[in-house]
């Protein structure tokens, strides 16, 4: 509550006049109107803006004074003199005044000075004045055109029959109804209207009776066997329906229920297994339809329980066993294998076709028990009682079995003599089962295109479907499937040994896909065993040496050896990296040493030799090795040296094991500090750390900037760029910048240094690296493994229809993980093209309503963690109505065979958090101050990097490094390996 004074003090002047510097504006309803003095409010206001109700009107209290006409304002201005808040100009006898003291508020009205307390004026909601009840919301359009839709390599259903050609007819619908009874599906019969009875039914049915659904959408009233079954299932609505309340006496359907249910309860002898009579178990059968009747619900994680056989299914099958419906029914069975066996013999293939029984080598259970056969026993115990059922129909077994697959291959052979290849192939295909041999068949016989699609249509091992498209001539679409599922070495493997002309052309098309997706070391393994085509392998060693890292060493180490000019067109390269001193280099050339003594003897290796066991021993004494032991790659070299002069003069070497920095933990931990004076002029978006050391800036609409770790530009890449995706193999990085509703995605190629713009397209979520060959993305509920090759934007790979939109995205040589809202996760393997491997639930904690998620850090294989932001319950909310928010972190393990210790305490500072395989990264608000603090997986601190200022700092993980940045293009860089830390050169 406001506290007024009157009359305590009387101001000469009553207002102010002329200009004066407004802190803040006092609007009177009664003067202005109501609805004029709230237009006037909501004009000026803004969120640094707060009004009060004072002396019956609203005192709007700016962020910053204004200079206003005191004439023009939009109310009384109210300036601050020495702390107050006055409405007229004081004398300093009136501010001696012992009413007035700081933060008080004086409002002169009618002559009379009134005085308010600050920190006691009620606040006004201003949003309780907008009526926004009669708004719709309508989503915002691009102007431009918007993103085509994505292309996808969807895969190929199997051929039907049709695809075999015009002499395979469509089967009879006998042989429908029996392939649809023996797969376990409705037999589908054909559309009929409703007879005389069931309209008769519908006449004589009362209106508004509740009934069910039937197949074909009428409303079917339910039987009276139905309501039987009910009233058993429900003794309690059994009585009410009766006539009984709920405290009466049970009506007799309940008593008779009651009766059925305990029949077997009663006149057992002690010590003997009860057993239920037939009241009992007609009780229980009744009972058992019911429940069978109704679904019910289970949780999404619980797999469902096992359904025994039906109450129909029993009473069918003790039918077939002890009645002559059996009899009848095998006697029909018995006479459509008479039929079918009597087409082949008579050579009626068309007919036999039509009416075949389809085998296969993975027989459902249903199909098995349809012809008799055995499958596996559930129960290693002894069966004391026949068995019925299904497999009863044709009582025929393995004999009957024996007998079809003989008709069929005689069937198979006779097509085949008469040049009907196609007909051939449908019967191992769809009547044997033997889709390997009808692929070789077609194959064999020149039908390439049929073998493909049939090869991919049931879903053969991605070698055997590879091969198929590429003898088909669909390079293609052998290459897509090649690449999505990484079965280019079994298809070549496969061609090699049949066709060794394609074979070396599918490895040219696989190294050069490799190679343009930047895996040079890989492109040159695989072309390698094909002499002809080293020359061509020669440039991309160049490019996978100026890619620099120990994949470029290795390289470096296999251009100077291999070829006869190597060693004159790479030796300055090498000369410069044994010459190096610099301790950053030390595992390059103890790299290029192993690379060195693994080639091949030459006289270009043996020129190497000396020079790099010089430098590696200059290593050594220096202190600078920090690889695990050198002294076998020592030895290996000194074996290959020229001359045994240096293995007489040097003296012995004892092993020299150097554990690195990331294992030693009695090592000291890493701190550094980043000053506020440390800030360049460019806003930096986003930073990347290459193999060779170099850097490269997203600089948002200013482009990207690659630059050596002194800080000397090497190239500046002149497209959008405020999110960068780099390749796992340091050669290529995508640059992304928003553009309304889509992202537009750019190309720089660091080794050409040239920068070319991809597509623009809605993204909700990527993956942070790439292989330079496929990228993980998301759009809303669809994950897409992206063609990064291609020319516009298409997918290898999809899941469409996820129950929320996929948030969260890693994915690495052998996994990829993603989060569906905050429901699951979804983990992936690799291998063999992307197949799913763990589907979990999140934490029940990160799916309550009152948390707000504000991050979220993944790797590959399914190892979560999420930063969750709780809001308490209105209830708890303390009384000066500031609401403690609490920051919770829940963490998931991963799906491979990793251990980490996970004590992560509640704590409100903790503003983000980044994981890696190794390493756990958190960001603490300390203040004005951020802190990163880095744990390895045994929850040990590792390193303390603070950020000094309010500028929030990002993170990034690559392979051996931690690089931390803000958008002042401050940052710091941390060697994993060896513990080393750099602050990154300012631009």
């Amino acid at each position: 509550m406001s506290t007024a004074r009157a009359g305590l003090l009387r101001p000469r002047q009553q207002v102010h006049r002329g200009t004066v510097k407004a802190s803040a504006l006092w609007l009177d309803p009664a003067l202005l109107g109501e609805a004029e003095a709230r237009r006037r409010i909501l004009a000026m206001w803004s969120p640094t803006v707060s009004v009060h109700a004072v002396a019956g009107g609203y005192l709007v209290e700016l962020s910053t004074p204004r200079v206003v006409a005191c004439d023009t304002a939009p109310g009384l201005p109210l300036t601050r003199e020495h702390g107050v808040l006055t409405s007229a100009p004081l004398s300093q006898a009136e501010r001696r005044h012992p009413s007035l003291h700081e933060d008080t508020v004086v409002l002169v009205l009618g002559g009379q000075a009134q005085t308010f307390s600050a920190g006691a004026l009620p606040r006004v909601d201003v949003s309780a004045w907008l009526e926004v009840s009669g708004w719709r919301l309508r989503a915002p359009e691009t102007l431009g055109a918007p993103p085509p839709p994505v292309a996808v390599l969807e895969p190929l259903p199997p051929p039907s029959r049709e695809r075999f050609g015009p002499g395979v007819p469509e089967p009879s619908p006998e042989a429908q109804a029996m392939l649809a009874r023996m797969e376990g599906r409705a037999v589908t019969a054909p559309a009929r209207g409703p007879g005389w009875w069931a309209r008769l039914r519908a006449k004589l049915t009362p209106e508004g009776t509740v009934g069910r659904a039937g197949a074909d959408g009428r409303l079917i009233r339910p039987g009276w066997l139905t309501r039987l079954r009910a009233r058993f299932s429900n003794p309690g609505t059994a009585s009410r329906e009766s006539g009984g309340t709920g405290g009466g006496r049970p009506g007799w359907l309940a008593r008779l229920g009651a009766t059925l249910r305990g029949a077997g309860a009663h006149g057992q002898q002690p010590g003997r297994t009860p057993s239920a009579g037939w009241l009992a178990r007609l009780a229980a059968m009744l009972q058992g339809s019911a429940r069978d009747a109704a679904p019910r619900a289970l949780p999404p994680s619980a797999p469902a329980a096992p359904r025994g056989p039906s109450p129909w299914g029993r009473l069918s099958d003790w039918m077939l066993r002890n009645t002559l419906l059996g009899e009848w029914v095998r006697q029909r069975k018995t006479e459509y294998v008479r039929r079918l066996f009597e087409m082949f013999e008579e050579g009626d293939l068309h007919e036999a076709l039509r009416h075949a029984i389809p085998l296969s080598k993975e027989m459902s259970d249903g199909a098995r028990e349809a012809l008799g056969l055995p499958g596996p026993r559930e129960q290693l115990t002894l069966q004391t009682q026949a068995r019925g059922g299904a497999g009863a129909v044709f009582a025929g077994g393995p004999d009957l079995y024996s007998a079809l697959q003989q008709r069929y291959r005689e069937a198979f052979r006779r097509f085949e003599r008469e040049g009907r290849f196609d007909e051939a192939a449908f019967v191992l295909a769809e009547l044997l089962g033997a889709v390997e041999e009808a692929v070789s068949f077609l194959e064999r016989h020149g039908r390439f295109k049929l073998a493909a699609e049939l090869a991919e249509g049931r879903k053969l091992e991605p070698g055997i479907v590879v091969r198929q498209w590429f003898l088909a001539g669909d390079v293609a679409r052998a290459v897509a499937i090649a690449r999505r599922s990484g079965a280019f070495a079994d298809a070549v493997a496969r061609l090699e040994r049949s066709n060794p002309p394609e074979a070396r052309a599918l490895r040219l098309l696989w190294a050069e896909t490799l190679a343009e997706a930047g895996d040079y070391a890989r492109a040159i393994q695989v072309v390698w065993p094909v002499a002809q085509n080293r020359e061509a392998a020669r440039t991309w060693l160049e490019r996978g040496v100026a890619c620099g890292g120990a994949t470029g060493v290795r390289l470096l180490a296999m251009w100077a050896t291999a070829f006869p000019d190597g060693l004159t067109a790479a030796g300055e390269r090498v000369r410069e990296l044994l010459e190096d001193d610099a301790p950053g280099r030390a595992s390059e050339r103890f790299v290029f040493g192993l690379a060195l003594v693994e080639e091949a003897p030459s006289a270009n290796r043996t020129a190497l030799v000396v020079p790099t066991l010089r430098a590696l021993l200059r290593d050594r004494a220096a202190g600078n090795a920090r690889f695990t032991s050198d002294l076998d790659l020592i030895k290996r070299l000194l074996a290959a040296a020229p001359d045994g002069t240096l293995r007489t003069d040097l003296p012995t070497l004892g092993d020299c094991v150097h554990p690195a920095w990331r294992d030693d933990h009695a090592r000291p931990r890493a701190e550094a500090t980043v000053w506020a004076s440390d800030a360049g002029t460019f806003t930096i978006h986003d930073a990347v750390v290459l193999p060779d050391g170099r850097l490269l800036y997203a600089l948002g609409e200013a482009g990207a900037r690659l630059v050596r770790a002194d800080g000397g530009t090497v190239a500046h890449f002149d497209v959008p760029a405020f999110c960068l995706v780099p390749s796992r193999h340091g050669d290529r990085v995508l640059a992304l910048a928003r553009r309304g509703d889509v992202w537009r995605l750019s190309r720089l190629d660091l080794v050409a240094r040239r920068s070319r713009p991809w597509c623009d397209v809605a993204l909700t979520a990527w993956a942070p690296s790439y292989d330079g060959d496929v990228w993980f993305v998301s759009q809303d509920t669809t994950v897409m493994m992206v063609d990064a090759l291609a020319s516009g934007f298409r997918a290898l790979w999809s899941v469409p229809g996820l129950e929320q939109a996929a948030i969260c995205l890693a994915a690495d040589a052998t996994h990829m993980s993603f989060c569906v809202g905050k429901r699951e996760r979804w983990t992936y393997a690799l291998a063999d093209g992307p197949t799913l491997r763990d589907r979990s639930a999140l934490p029940p904690e990160v799916m309550d309503p009152r948390r707000v998620l504000v991050a979220q850090s993944m790797v590959p294989d399914g190892e979560t963690a999420m930063l969750s932001m709780e809001f308490p319950p209105r209830s708890e909310a303390p009384a000066d109505g500031v609401t403690p928010l609490m920051f919770r972190v829940n963490w998931m393990q991963p799906v491979s065979l990793r251990s980490r210790v996970w004590t992560k305490p509640d704590d409100e500072r903790r503003k983000g958090i980044l994981i890696s395989r190794e390493w756990c990264l958190e960001l603490l608000a300390l203040g004005t101050d951020w802190r990163f603090q880095l744990t390895d997986r045994q929850g040990t601190l590792r390193a303390v990097l603070t950020f000094e200022g309010d500028v929030r700092p990002e993170a990034r993980f690559t392979d051996g490094l931690l690089l931390t940045f803000d958008a002042g293009g401050r940052g710091l860089w941390l060697d994993l390996e060896s513990g080393e830390l750099r602050h990154l050169p300012v631009v």
